[in-house]
């Protein structure tokens, strides 16, 4: 086993001033929606962060990296993701142990596509992300096929939130079966189904067992709170279907990472979960 074998593949913004934004936005929609508080598991420089990675055992935290957005709701995703810039300092600083993954915008139409080729360039940039409630559209909108077609050309994976939103912003367009058609189209293209798909859980696995090109993303719940469907497919016939992730500040990596025995998964299994298919998902990653 490498010394630091573990990928984050979805983490949002996690410097200090970021922790204000998510106090507005759940302040501003009154929902229940935890972050991390925990001083050793919360907010930090990056610095400290890198320190933290080098504790646990991770490798490589895939952040979320945006412009601003155009929002269907009450809640702006866009806000709470780090600027380019802001990740090629990243970078700069700590080779190699950050990515990003930057999130599509369908509302641009044709110059948000463009934008998103001129982004993708970068070496850092290993993914899209589709933040889908934001945009209240199905992932088999047509308005996301232009991006799709993108990622085969680009050899890039699309992860996207799938399930239910936490904020006030519409969830049915985040159900996981609406995969079924773009897996199809685009055979090429690896597609990450994140949050384990709640509360369609098992949708979400149906698709990754379905597709050899659609993966299930753990980010957004700890393994206690993963439902069995998921503990099953990882267990079974999804072992090297599975990704781990946090979907940072809602889960802390001391807090996940510190559940994962808990799975009782034998060596192989448990290698693929936290790093090994990841590499296989994301292939630019260093």
């Amino acid at each position: 086993m490498p010394e630091h074998p573990v990928v984050d593949t979805l983490c949002n913004a996690f410097l200090p001033p970021y922790a204000d934004g998510w106090d507005a936005a759940i302040a501003a929609q009154g929902i229940p929606v935890k972050v991390r508080r925990d001083p050793g598991d919360g907010f930090t420089d990056a610095e400290t962060l890198v320190a933290r990675m080098d504790a646990l055992g991770i490798a490589t935290v895939c952040v979320t990296v945006s412009d601003p957005h155009a929002h269907a709701g009450a809640f702006d995703f866009s806000a709470l993701a780090f600027r380019p810039d802001q990740v090629a300092a990243l970078v700069e600083a700590h080779p190699g142990r950050f990515a990003g993954l930057w999130c599509l915008d369908p509302a641009r139409g044709r110059a948000g596509v463009e934008r998103a080729r001129e982004v993708c360039a970068e070496p850092w940039v290993v993914g899209l992300y589709n933040h889908v409630h934001s945009f209240d559209r199905p992932f088999d909108h047509a308005d996301f096929y232009p991006f799709y077609s993108l990622a085969a050309d680009l050899d890039l994976p699309v992860a996207m939130q799938a399930g239910t939103s936490g904020g006030l912003v519409p969830s049915a367009c985040g159900r996981p079966i609406g995969i079924d058609r773009p897996a199809i189209y685009f055979p090429t293209v690896r597609f990450l189904l994140s949050h384990t798909g709640w509360p369609w859980v098992d949708e979400a696995v149906a698709m990754a067992l379905k597709f050899p090109n659609v993966f299930l993303g753990t980010a957004a719940y700890p393994p206690r709170h993963w439902a069995p469907a998921v503990v099953d497919f990882l267990r079974g016939p999804g072992r090297t279907k599975v990704v781990f992730g946090t979907n940072f500040p809602t889960v802390g990596h001391r807090h996940a990472l510190g559940q994962i025995d808990e799975l009782g998964l034998d060596p192989e299994t448990r290698a693929a979960l936290l790093g090994g298919t990841a590499r296989r998902v994301f292939t630019r990653l260093p």
